[in-house]
C-alpha cells in the first residue's frame, strides 16, 4: 500500500459541490488501496479576499498578522474537506501546516520550508485514516510564529509532504488536464505534453507558465519525487514531471527540440542611464536591489560611451516591486553618479523552452525571424542552455507567443486544452 499526496488548488474547492467531487476522487484513492495525504488550497479567491479585508482595516498590514489571517483560509478547506469526506463514510482528519510538521524560516510572507516532520500524518494514516493538511502555511523553527510560503505555496507544502512521507507520488490537482505547449486562454491549439522533465518544466515557471510553483519543482528535482499534474474536473492521464532520463526512455522518438512557449505579463523594466564605466558602479546598483529584497531577471549592460565613459543599465524585475527598486537606486544616486532613472511597466516576457535547443543550431534564429514576421519588436534578450527569452511590449505579447507555437509547430490538429474552473490553478 503506497502512500500518495494529493493537492487541490483553489478553483478545484471553489464551492460546496467542488469539495463534494474532490471528496469523492479521494476516496476513490484510498478505495484503490493508497494511504492518501491531501494538501488544500484556500476555497476559490479567499486569499485575494483577505488580502483586500487586510488593506481595507490597515495601510501597510504587519507582516505577522497578515500571516495569521491569510492561513484561515486553508484552515476553512481542509476542515470541510475533511466533514465532506467523512460524510460518505470515511475517516479523515484535518491538520494545520504546524500541526503536519512543516518548520519554515522566519521570513513572513514568504518562508522557506527548512524541514517536515510529519510525525501526525504518518500516524493518522497508519491508522486508515486520510489526513487533510492546509498548504501554503508552517511555523517558524526561531519564532515559533505561523508563517506562509507565498503565493503558489501549497504546491511546495504537497511536494515536501510528499518527500517526508517517501510517497510514490505527488499529484498536483488544477483546473487543467496537465501541462501545456503554451497557455490555453492565448493558444487554444496548444498540446499536452505527456512528459517533462524538472529542468524543462523549472523553467516554464521560472519564465510564467502558473500551473507550478516554482520552488516545488525545485523541491522535487532535488528529491526525485515524481510529480503528475492533472484535473480535479476530468479523469484524463495528466502530465508527469521526472528526471529528463526517464522522458528519454519514455519517448520512441528524439524528444522535440522545443517543449514550449511561456510567457509572463508581470515584469517592469527600470534602465539606470549614464552609469559610469568604472568597477563597483554595476556592484553599487544591484547591491541596492538586493538590499531590498529584489529578485531581479534579465540584465543589459550597453557598451560604454567613449566620449563619456558611461553605460546605461537596463533589468526586469516583478512590477509589484517596480516602486520599491526605483526608491532604492535613487537614494544611492549621488554616491553612484548615474544620471537618471527610466521605469517602464507596459513589458511583457516571452520564452521558449526545450532541452533539445541545446544541440540543436538556429533555434535562436528561427525565434527572432518568427517574431520580425509578427511585427514584435525585441527590447531585451536572455538565454540559457534549455531557454530563449524576449521582453516585448504588452500589447505584443500574444502576437510573440502565437507566432512562436506556430513557428515550432507545437500545436495540436484538434483542441486538447480545457481550462475547467476558470483559473488554470
Amino acid at each position: 500500500m503506497g502512500i500518495v499526496v494529493q493537492k487541490y488548488g483553489g478553483s478545484s474547492v471553489a464551492d460546496a459541490a467542488g469539495i463534494k467531487r474532490v471528496a469523492q476522487r479521494i476516496v476513490s484513492t484510498k478505495k484503490a488501496g493508497h494511504q492518501v495525504v491531501v494538501v488544500v488550497s484556500a476555497m476559490g479567491d479567499t486569499t485575494d479576499d483577505l488580502i483586500e479585508l487586510a488593506n481595507e482595516v490597515s495601510p501597510l498590514p504587519p507582516a505577522r498578522e497578515l500571516d495569521m489571517l491569510l492561513t484561515a483560509g486553508e484552515r476553512i478547506s481542509m476542515a470541510v474537506l475533511a466533514m465532506a469526506i467523512q460524510s460518505v463514510g470515511h475517516e479523515a482528519r484535518s491538520f494545520t501546516g504546524s500541526q503536519a510538521g512543516v518548520i519554515t524560516d522566519a521570513e513572513h510572507g514568504r518562508a522557506k520550508i527548512i524541514d517536515v516532520t510529519p510525525g501526525r500524518i504518518q500516524a493518522a494514516i497508519d491508522e486508515g485514516a486520510i489526513a487533510i493538511v492546509a498548504g501554503f502555511q508552517g511555523v517558524s523553527q526561531t519564532t515559533k510564529d505561523i508563517t506562509t510560503l507565498g503565493r503558489g505555496g501549497s504546491d511546495t507544502t504537497a511536494v515536501a509532504l510528499a518527500v517526508a512521507l517517501k510517497a510514490d507520488v505527488c499529484e498536483i490537482y488544477s483546473d487543467v488536464d496537465g501541462i501545456f505547449t503554451a497557455d490555453p486562454r492565448i493558444e487554444p491549439r496548444a498540446r499536452k505534453v505527456p512528459r517533462i522533465s524538472y529542468e524543462e518544466t523549472l523553467e516554464m515557471a521560472a519564465q510564467g507558465a502558473k500551473i507550478l510553483h516554482l520552488r516545488c519543482v525545485e523541491y522535487a528535482r532535488r528529491y526525485d519525487m515524481p510529480i503528475h499534474v492533472r484535473s480535479s474536473f476530468s479523469e484524463k492521464e495528466g502530465t508527469w514531471v521526472v528526471k529528463a532520463e526517464d522522458v528519454a526512455q519514455e519517448d520512441s522518438m528524439e524528444a522535440a527540440i522545443i517543449t514550449g512557449v511561456a510567457h509572463d505579463r508581470s515584469q517592469a523594466k527600470i534602465t539606470v542611464v549614464g552609469v559610469p564605466d568604472k568597477p563597483g558602479e554595476a556592484a553599487a546598483l544591484f547591491r541596492a536591489v538586493a538590499d531590498a529584497q529584489i529578485n531581479i531577471d534579465m540584465i543589459v549592460q550597453n557598451v560604454s560611451a567613449a566620449a563619456t565613459g558611461r553605460t546605461d543599465i537596463s533589468f526586469t524585475l516583478p512590477s509589484g516591486e517596480g516602486q520599491t527598486a526605483m526608491t532604492a537606486l535613487s537614494r544611492i544616486q549621488e554616491a553612484v553618479g548615474f544620471e537618471s532613472l527610466q521605469y517602464d511597466d507596459s513589458v511583457g516576457k516571452v520564452s521558449i523552452v526545450g532541452a533539445g535547443m541545446s544541440s540543436s543550431p538556429g533555434i535562436s534564429a528561427r525565434f527572432f525571424e518568427a517574431l520580425s514576421e509578427a511585427g514584435v519588436n525585441i527590447e531585451m534578450i536572455s538565454t540559457s542552455e534549455i531557454r530563449v527569452s524576449v521582453v516585448v511590449a504588452e500589447t505584443q505579447v500574444e502576437d510573440a507567443v502565437n507566432a512562436a507555437h506556430a513557428t515550432f509547430e507545437l500545436g495540436s490538429d484538434e483542441i486538447e486544452a480545457v481550462v475547467y474552473g476558470g483559473t488554470g490553478r
